[in-house]
């Protein structure tokens, strides 16, 4: 989402380093650059604007640290500043006191507020709680049904909400459920229209005055930039919202509603949808975007990702078979899931540090999602048989497996060359004391011997 703000500064502080020492002069002139680069990833004119004169105040009145370059120090303030200005720190949902917990998610139509609902109950559900998915959106064609569907995949119950039932009635009625049948989360899931209205608006205060509610999140399309950061703003005056959740963070919305939402409206961005999956919901972290946003990555949400789909018993399981020498193509085939679990390529890539360096470069291969899926058609394709030995995969069997998985032999080649090299290369690897556990042999003392 961020990658064209990400190149534009990278550009900026790549001339700061050229400087052996930073005069004023240079500093204004890199951060004027740095307010067009804002600008131009539609951050809100005058958030720009005092982003932009406290850099430069502090880069200039800053004592030279003796661990940093000038332009080091400079990239460390604008660090800081961007997570001040993403909101400081992580800011988590109110899930003590008074049980059971009400969440209201409000927003315009189509900003994707039942997705999130489900994605949120999901979310909560892994995390111990027991939530309860309440429809009261009686407008729109099929909401309640939609709801219900998503409530079906991810066995959260749902409130059986009608349409001749008023929005208030709906919410009073699934709290009186949610307290006999103890249910301590539930998730409202409001009506939106095409733009802020009074009708809409006063239905939300009714709900808000009937019901105890512990949070009012507005979710936001991102892709809408500064429009969604005045509806925020809107419904922030109104409602007193209690945070953001940010939709589709995972298409090329240029950022700018990320970076103006809290300063305009005072509120935290407390989630982010990351993709239309029921999993793709990510908690909202300043600190990590920011490091995101000046290229240095995101390692921590790696290895959460990572943590979240690798179960640790198949993780020793394979790594015994790696020792041994016995990685079969059913095991790439498991591996090549699991990644899919964690996102996209361009999303995973997008985490690791220095990558947006790499992307710079002429020949620097492009990640295609495409070559992972036809991958995975090839080792599909193949009978068990072959996934075990994929030396018995002889010229007619090869044309079998491309005809089966829609690809080319020419496909089926390349998929077995590439197995083949990491086989090699792990073989090697494990001819290494402490290679596949990460741990080096260490020298004993004179005069003992190992066992």
């Amino acid at each position: 989402m961020f990658e064209n703000l990400t190149d534009r500064l990278e550009g900026v502080f790549k001339k700061l380093r050229g400087h052996g020492i930073l005069t004023e002069e240079n500093i204004q002139e890199a951060m004027r650059e740095v307010r067009m680069a804002l600008l131009d990833a539609d951050v809100n004119f005058k958030v720009a604007k005092e982003f932009v004169a406290t850099v430069t105040e502090k880069a200039i009145g800053r004592e030279v640290s003796k661990s940093l370059s000038p332009g080091q120090q400079v990239i460390k303030i604008v660090h800081d500043e961007l997570v001040a200005l993403l909101g400081g720190g992580t800011e988590q949902l109110r899930l003590d006191g008074k049980q059971p917990v009400i969440i209201m998610m409000a927003g315009l139509q189509g900003s994707g507020k039942t997705t999130t609902s489900g994605k949120l109950a999901r979310m909560l559900k892994e995390k111990g709680r027991k939530p309860y998915l309440v429809p009261a959106d009686v407008y729109r064609p099929a909401a309640i049904e939609q709801l219900q569907v998503l409530g079906s995949r991810i066995d959260v119950p749902v409130h059986p909400s009608t349409l001749e039932t008023k929005p208030v009635d709906i919410c009073l009625q699934a709290v009186d459920i949610a307290s006999k049948e103890n249910y301590d989360t539930l998730i409202i899931d409001t009506a939106g229209r095409l733009h802020v209205d009074d009708a809409l608006m006063q239905e939300l205060r009714d709900i808000q005055q009937a019901v105890h509610l512990s949070e009012i999140l507005f979710v936001a399309d991102s892709m809408t930039g500064q429009d969604a950061v005045t509806v925020a703003d809107k419904f922030n005056q109104t409602l007193e919202i209690s945070g953001v959740v940010l939709t589709k963070m995972e298409g090329d919305a240029r950022g700018g509603a990320a970076l103006s939402i809290k300063n305009v409206t005072g509120k935290p961005i407390k989630f982010v949808g990351v993709g239309e999956a029921l999993d793709a919901l990510e908690i909202f972290h300043p600190d990590r975007v920011a490091s995101r946003i000046l290229g240095m990555g995101d390692v921590l949400t790696l290895i959460e990702k990572a943590e979240a789909v690798v179960d640790r018993k198949e993780a020793d399981k394979l790594a015994k078979k790696l020792q041994k020498n016995q990685f079969t193509l059913e095991d790439f085939l498991d591996q090549i899931q699991q990644i899919k679990k964690m996102g996209s390529l361009e999303q995973i890539l997008g985490m690791v540090p220095g990558i947006n360096k790499l992307k710079q470069l002429k020949d620097a291969p492009k990640p295609d999602e495409r070559e992972l899926v036809k991958t995975e058609a090839i080792i599909r394709s193949m009978t068990r048989k072959e996934r075990k030995n994929h030396k018995i995969i002889n010229n007619s069997r090869r044309q079998r497996i491309a005809t089966g998985s829609g690809t080319t032999v020419t496909d089926v080649n390349r998929v077995l060359k590439s197995y083949s090299a990491m086989l090699k290369m792990m073989k090697k690897m494990s001819g290494k004391p402490g290679a596949m556990t990460g741990q080096k042999r260490r020298k004993l003392p004179k005069g003992l011997k190992r066992r």
